[in-house]
């Protein structure tokens, strides 16, 4: 069990590994490596690039699911329509604290992506490829690959290639937020919805899609649309790259066929034969009970059935030592400080949410039950981005799925269980993943006076108790918060408020 996940996870391949070819041999497969193990791409046209991604059922792998054909279809389309050379862009943005299969791509088969953004690239005649990361050790790894290509940003090349670092945020993998923060800007959803296919990069029509998805088509363009399906089902193909954690001895990035049974995963990854739950999707995704879990298949098809979806890939078995609902309120109170703070669903309601929620667990009885279904009602369908939606799904999804612990908090005193803190969230304030640390708002409550300053300011962190003083999330104050948390202690009235560090 861990509360912060390493940056570079181990790696299992469960069948022949595809994805995860050659990383037996090397930490890292550079050019030749790379070549070694896979091969060189072919060369696809636009047609024969579409006909591909379709026959091989390709979707998206960062969290939507949308089908790469017709991204690709309608950037080329655009392209030609208005005379433009479009643009490629690849997603490795994982600011799910639950993910890292992109990172373990971008770090040890970069080279494998770029083969699948280049072909893009070159079947569209677009003239700029950018990749998006936010860790270091990415940035460094996709830079030395592209100077192992050739590939510059210098002017007057076919194809200018960069890789550009964002900040490391939830958000920051929007697509709209990584565009605006690409072309300079800040890395936050603008408020308004345009397709990247039609005005992405700079304006231009942009291809953009996540780091395994590309990988995926690199695969597909080597193996054919026979070959790619040579392992999956009929309606998953190929393989599935998972970050499995929570209750499993330690973090790993597993490659499996579609179409697994995601006890079997589980088992494989050392988890307890019969977890209380599963988290399958990340933090913008959906619990299974201990029911579905048992019958559950790794498809799409499969998974929606019972309410799911894969989403960014992430898989979090839950064992029975720890308070389910308990685990979800820490989750909810950092989905709420990682807000955009562009929008009132973001700024107020998903901290109302975390209240609510966390009121539940504490014995609010049935008004505080109720609050957490308005609270999320008010936020879905509302936001700037996606991000509302997904935290209200996280939460109610909680609910549907933990009906025993439920009634033990709305009708009686509780589970009686604690809080492990299974789930992994990042550590606060910039410290070290894993090393403690970081900063955490804290109230002297013999100074206190229930001015309601600090959650004026903070509502993310800070909300007003029925009793009439503030009450603080259960979470450590992240950096994009640091300014206006140090702006609220200077500011209250009675001195009650403080920064503390985090033991």
């Amino acid at each position: 069990m861990t509360t912060s996940l390493p940056e570079l996870p181990h790696v299992l391949t469960l069948g022949l590994p595809r994805l995860t070819a050659g990383f037996d041999s090397a930490e890292r497969l550079d050019r030749r490596a790379h070549l070694a193990v896979h091969g060189t791409a072919p060369r696809l046209t636009e047609d024969e690039l579409t006909r591909l991604a379709e026959d091989v059922t390709l979707r998206g792998r960062g969290g939507a699911g949308f089908p790469f054909a017709r991204k690709l279809r309608a950037a080329g389309t655009a392209a030609r329509r208005r005379g433009e050379r479009p643009a490629v862009v690849v997603n490795g943005c994982e600011g799910e604290p639950a993910c890292r299969k992109d990172a373990v791509l971008l770090r040890r088969a970069p080279h494998l992506v770029l083969d699948g953004a280049l072909l893009a690239a070159e079947a569209l005649g677009a003239g700029t490829l950018v990749v998006g990361v936010t860790r270091p050790a990415a940035e460094a790894s996709v830079r030395e690959a592209l100077a192992e290509r050739g590939l510059t940003d210098r002017r007057g090349r076919a194809l200018r290639a960069r890789v550009v670092r964002v900040p490391e945020r939830m958000v920051s993998g929007e697509s709209s937020a990584l565009l605006r923060a690409l072309d300079g800007g800040p890395a936050l959803p603008p408020g308004r919805h345009a397709r990247a296919s039609e005005a992405g990069l700079g304006g231009l029509p942009t291809l953009l899609s996540n780091t395994e998805t590309y990988a995926q088509l690199a695969l597909a363009a080597r193996l054919g649309a026979p070959g790619y399906a040579a392992t999956g089902t009929p309606d998953e193909p190929g393989t599935l790259l998972l970050t499995v954690s929570g209750a499993v001895p330690w973090p790993l990035v597993v490659e499996v066929p579609g179409g697994a049974a995601l006890s079997y995963v589980l088992a494989q990854c050392g988890a307890e034969p019969a977890p209380q739950g599963v988290l399958v999707g990340g933090y913008h995704g959906a619990w299974l009970d201990a029911a579905a879990t048992a019958g559950a298949v790794l498809s799409r098809d499969a998974l929606a059935a019972r309410g799911a979806s894969l989403g960014a890939g992430a898989v979090l078995p839950l064992p029975g030592a720890t308070c389910p609902l308990g685990e979800a309120v820490r989750v909810a109170h950092w989905l709420a400080a990682e807000s955009a703070g562009q929008c009132g669903p973001c700024r107020t309601g998903l901290p109302a949410l975390a209240g609510a929620l966390a009121d539940v667990v504490a014995g609010g009885g049935r008004g505080a039950l109720e609050a957490v279904r308005e609270a999320a009602g008010a936020v879905r369908g509302r936001g700037a981005c996606g991000h509302p939606d997904g935290a209200a799904r996280f939460a109610l999804s909680a609910l549907a799925a933990f009906t025993d612990d439920l009634a033990a908090h709305v009708l009686g005193g509780g589970c009686g269980r604690g809080t492990a803190g299974v789930l992994p969230l990042p550590s606060p304030g910039g410290a070290p993943a894993g090393g403690g640390g970081g900063e955490r708002l804290a109230v002297d409550w013999t100074l206190c006076e229930g001015h309601g300053l600090c959650a004026g300011l903070l509502p993310e962190l800070v909300r007003m108790g029925a009793d009439g003083f503030p009450s603080l999330a259960d979470a450590g104050v992240p950096d994009h918060l640091r300014g206006r948390v140090r702006r609220a202690v200077r500011r209250c009235p009675a001195l009650a408020l403080r920064l503390d560090r985090r033991p």
